[in-house]
């Protein structure tokens, strides 16, 4: 069954712990006993309705400050696909936990209340997804039960965004306006009673008719090797094969392949999924490939099709979004991982900062600290095989490791 992932963004009490309650309420993804103690927990916060952002805000210090903190994965199904929620937080200090919890997403929806519009936090949120190119991103203007349902004011938070839109770099993004009132759940899994004046889709209507699969098929086939399969039986002897995951593109048995870097050719024999044999893999598939002849491959290669080889590089400069305390400064070592692949790296220049919020260039900046998003070139050990992001975004980004702490510290995206 299809896999739609969807990130949520928001500011502070924007709703969308709630947002995502409902959802779970309204396709009878919650047990029983979970509606029972939820229930039971709206009562002791006084409250004379369940409240269903509970279901969400999982930790502790969540549910005692009433905010969204850490990056929580929801799960749930309608018959036509099944769906993984990532509920990111929406203050400016968990930027990172946002651009983490998204970086997977094919739909963003951004939370907007009605009663304050268009926020600080909101053109932080939408840049975010500019920067991860989510090809869909749902406006959904919350708590239109507190304006009284009005039409006027939808209106014109409609017409702000769009011109936000309009400074926007990646212009094929769809963008989609539905007003709705999350906590009473108008518009979210059904069409609603109090906004007659609205005739577009529900927020779940919307999210059952997205076709995002084809445009990932549509890029160039990237297989990075995570493991070579030698399994020590009898039967299975003389078997080899390369176990991965296709991060983009289509690759079907008898296509003719490169093995990178050693650049030695092969034809794909058989595709399998477990013990289930397919005659092509698709993007997103985690597959074994057996190949008609012997040639060296081992993990962090890359296999891809003849015709769509990709160049080696040994120097990048990437858009960094900076996830540690410790800033990022020109000349410090790290460990870069692309896909299955990690080699030592050295940061050479570092450019510009970028203002997210006007999304203005900062010169001259010194430094990138928490949370900021600069412009920098880096220098790797050995060469990666990876594109600019704009170009395929599954094979156009990388981490960087502190090899001290081995802690993951930044996100790049290649320009």
């Amino acid at each position: 069954m299809d896999i739609l992932r969807i990130a949520t963004a928001g500011s502070v009490d924007d709703g969308k712990s709630t947002l995502i309650g409902r959802l779970l309420y309204e396709t009878n993804s919650i047990t029983q006993d979970k509606l029972e103690a939820i229930e039971k927990a709206s009562k002791r916060r006084g409250v004379d309705y369940t409240d269903l952002s509970l279901l969400t805000d999982g930790l502790i210090a969540e549910r005692e400050q009433g905010i969204t903190i850490d990056v929580a994965h929801i799960y749930f199904s309608t018959p036509n696909r099944k769906y993984i929620i990532a509920d990111t937080p929406g203050h400016f200090e968990y930027t990172r936990n946002m651009i983490t919890g998204a970086s997977n997403a094919q739909v963003a929806i951004i939370l907007i209340d009605a009663r304050n519009g268009i926020v600080e936090q909101t053109h932080r949120h939408f840049y975010i997804t500019q920067l991860l190119r989510i090809p869909y991103v749902v406006v959904c203007v919350n708590k239109m039960d507190l304006v009284n349902y009005s039409q006027d004011q939808f209106n014109a938070i409609r017409e702000e965004f769009q011109q936000l839109f309009a400074k926007a770099n990646f212009k094929d993004q769809v963008l989609q306006f539905i007003p709705a009132s999350s906590l009473f759940g108008e518009n979210i899994a059904h069409r609603g009673t109090q906004m007659e004046w609205y005739d577009g889709p529900s927020l779940l209507e919307y999210l059952e008719g997205i076709e995002w699969h084809s445009k990932e098929n549509q890029w160039s086939a990237r297989f990075p090797v995570q493991y070579v399969v030698r399994p020590k039986s009898e039967e299975w002897h003389d078997f080899r094969g390369f176990a991965g995951k296709l991060s983009s593109g289509v690759l079907k048995k008898g296509d003719r392949i490169i093995a990178l870097p050693s650049m030695q050719e092969s034809t794909i024999d058989k595709i399998y999924r477990f013990e289930e044999e397919l005659e092509q893999a698709e993007s997103g598939d985690s597959v074994v490939v057996t190949l008609d002849s012997e040639i060296d491959i081992s993990r962090g290669d890359m296999i891809v099709k003849k015709e769509e080889v990709v160049e080696p590089l040994k120097e990048v400069t990437a858009k960094i979004c900076w996830l540690d305390q410790s800033p990022l400064k020109v000349g410090k070592n790290y460990l870069l991982q692309h896909g299955s692949n990690r080699v030592k790296s050295k940061v050479t220049n570092l450019f510009s900062s970028i203002n997210v919020i006007d999304y203005q260039t900062i010169e001259d900046v010194s430094e990138i600290g928490l949370n900021e998003i600069g412009f920098i070139s880096v220098k790797t050990a050995k060469p990666i095989f990876a594109e600019p992001y704009a170009k395929n975004k599954r094979n156009g980004s990388f981490i960087l490791i502190d090899e001290g702490t081995n802690n993951t510290v930044g996100v790049g995206f290649i320009s």
